[in-house]
């Protein structure tokens, strides 16, 4: 299951939250088709004032920062650079479509993957 973690200032993410998991989701389904969906899960974590920090520096206008937690065989195939490179351009879209182009530059995504049995549901290793 392909797994997203938004974090977004607070103020630029409320109100904006059904629109932002749609279009995050859409990006995979973009990239690996309809039959990711039902799979994609997102969690938005709006991050208050002040609990921010960059350079050592609270901020509240920081970009959005993403996490996509995913297998390592979705991105060691053969094909997975470009797998890797649709992701980051179809997440950083989505982010800019949702939240202004101006998040578009300072918006980072990180692809974090998973090796074979480091991941479970319900209890049990999933393989």
């Amino acid at each position: 299951m392909p797994h997203l973690i938004a974090r977004v200032p607070e103020a630029r993410l409320a109100g904006h939250e059904p629109a932002l998991i749609t279009a995050l989701t859409d990006a995979v389904v973009q990239v690996y088709g309809e039959w990711a969906r039902d799979l994609v899960v997102v969690h938005l974590d709006g991050i208050p004032r002040g609990r921010w920090g960059i350079g050592g520096r609270a901020v509240d206008d920081a970009a959005p920062a993403i996490t996509f937690g995913i297998r390592e065989a979705a991105l060691t195939r053969p094909d997975g650079k470009e797998i890797a490179a649709r992701l980051v351009a179809g997440l950083t879209d989505a982010v800019a479509g949702v939240l202004g182009e101006q998040t578009r530059s300072g918006t980072s995504v990180e692809l974090v993957a998973t090796p074979e049995g480091r991941t479970s549901l319900g209890g049990t290793i999933s393989e």
